[in-house]
């Protein structure tokens, strides 16, 4: 039930939609210049490291600032976007509210999670390559209010925003401390009190056993209906520690050989996705969990730290992606074989526990305290099961 002054409708009655378009590449710049244009793209909401400008006689489809814009590709899929102005292009959908809906509010509206998960979901079925599908979007219900209250909800949703803001300032600040210690503890600049010794250096295929993915049949509904075994995809990869999935398979699935199923603590990296134009998505997954073809995943050797061998790798990323990266492919992918063959610095046994354990505190916060390097093994030779350590 809503409210007898509220409206209910749709979407696709509170806005319409246009796709973007981008000239050839040849009349790229990648430096401001007179008659050129900014081409606003997906990754520009995050940083201008990579601005591009094309010639503004060629600019067919044009953003202001406070326009809505959505990422029509992932992932994640369907970004809702706003605060450039520019020509934008293919993979961007700007929504121009109409006049009974107030900006903001429709902004609010589209960044629902209920949203969000229903225009993933259809996507992953095609396995993201038709974007967003919108008939589902433009069918989605809306309980509208009127203007005033409207206006009043975006006020409050707005204030939340300015609060986060100031969260995610002093999250950025503690993860600048954090990948300073990364740099330290985990190429044994800096050691911890009571440990010595030389650290080595090991290619990946040393450190543990190395899985791949598979996505069961989507037409099977024995692999997928009421699944209860997370499967993880490149979408899920967004946090450090995994303990959910957008999707799960069934047990029939794992039984017949239609996936690859992985013991907790496991490292899960993602090795084809245009995310990999960005970075390199590193997980550990907190449970048992399946990947798919997307992922790669390594189960660490006896004697290894899951926790330092996590950290090393996301420490690693912008090098692995270096030296790994495929060219000329149409997705961005790793070579598994160049992967493989990448070298680490690592150290067995207590230290790598009791490094792993102090990386990890920072991702799980205050609380994760002393216990956790408590957990680690008084010597080698024993992978711990208790902490995630």
């Amino acid at each position: 039930m809503i409210p007898k002054d509220w409206e209910q409708t749709n979407i696709g009655n509170l806005a319409t939609f246009s796709g973007g378009s981008q000239p050839p590449r040849s009349t790229f710049r990648f430096t401001p210049a007179e008659g050129y244009i900014r081409l606003v793209q997906i990754r520009d909401y995050k940083t201008d490291e990579y601005a591009s400008f094309v010639p503004e006689s060629m600019a067919r489809k044009k953003c202001d600032a406070e326009d809505i814009m959505i990422g029509r590709y992932g992932p994640p899929i369907f970004q809702i976007l706003s605060g450039i102005s520019g020509a934008y292009n293919v993979a961007l959908i700007k929504a121009t509210p109409h006049e009974k809906i107030v900006r903001k509010f429709f902004f609010y509206v589209l960044s629902q999670e209920r949203l969000f998960h229903l225009i993933d979901s259809l996507s992953r079925r095609s396995s993201g390559q038709t974007g967003v599908e919108m008939p589902a979007l433009k069918d989605f219900g809306v309980a509208l209010p009127p203007i005033t209250e409207q206006r009043a909800i975006a006020t409050a949703l707005s204030d939340v925003d300015a609060l986060l803001g100031g969260l995610d300032q002093l999250i950025v600040k503690k993860r600048g401390v954090k990948q300073a210690a990364m740099q330290q503890l985990l190429t044994g600049k800096a050691r911890l009190s009571g440990f010595s010794g030389e650290w080595e250096i090991k290619r990946l295929d040393q450190l543990g056993m190395w899985r791949g993915g598979m996505t069961p049949s989507m037409q099977n509904p024995d692999y997928w209906l009421n699944g209860s075994i997370p499967w993880i995809s490149s979408g899920d990869v967004k946090s450090v520690l995994l303990t959910e999935t957008g999707f799960a398979i069934t047990p029939v699935a794992v039984r017949q050989g239609k996936t690859t199923m992985l013991p907790a603590e496991a490292i899960v990296m993602v090795t084809r996705s245009g995310i990999l134009r960005n970075y390199l998505p590193i997980a550990m997954n907190a449970v048992p969990m399946a990947i798919n073809q997307d992922i790669k995943a390594l189960v660490p050797a006896e004697g290894f730290s899951p926790c330092f061998l996590l950290h090393a790798l996301i420490g690693n990323g912008d090098r692995i992606l270096a030296g790994c990266l495929k060219s000329g492919t149409t997705v961005e992918s790793v070579e598994f074989r160049w992967l493989k063959a990448f070298s680490i610095v690592s150290v067995r046994a207590t230290a790598s526990f009791f490094v792993g354990a102090v990386l990890m505190k920072w991702e799980r916060g205050p609380e994760a305290s002393s216990k956790e390097a408590s957990a680690a093994p008084e010597s080698g030779g024993g992978r711990s099961t208790g902490g995630g350590v």
